[in-house]
């Protein structure tokens, strides 16, 4: 089964039973060589299930200092497509190693984003 890893409101309950339609069990793992900032969220399904009008986006800074905290968790492929409509366009999902050394799907700032 894929793994999935959030830094942000993927680890929400709320947004776990709303995308995936069930609680996700987690551990804790991390991204080294990416930072975060924060995007607004104007989509408002996303804003009804997050309740948050800010959400992190991680994007790579290659170096090796930097690091984003978070959760992986073990999903399905459909429950990875239905992780896919929950991102906003301003995401793009990218298979990287975690700090654990896991693989992981995770979405990262997209090019297009600004």
């Amino acid at each position: 089964m894929p793994l999935l890893f959030s830094y942000g409101t993927l680890q929400f309950p709320q947004v776990q039973k709303d995308t995936f339609g069930r609680l996700l069990d987690g551990e804790e793992d991390a991204l080294v060589g990416f930072s975060h900032t924060m995007i607004e969220i104007t989509d408002p399904d996303v804003l009804a299930s997050s309740g948050e009008r800010f959400h992190p986006i991680a994007r790579r800074s290659n170096n090796a200092s930097d690091r984003v905290d978070g959760r992986v968790f073990e999903v399905s492929e459909d429950e990875l497509i239905r992780a896919d409509s929950y991102e906003v366009s301003d995401y793009v999902r990218e298979r990287v190693d975690l700090a654990s050394g896991r693989a992981a799907w995770l979405y990262v700032k997209s090019e297009k984003s600004v």
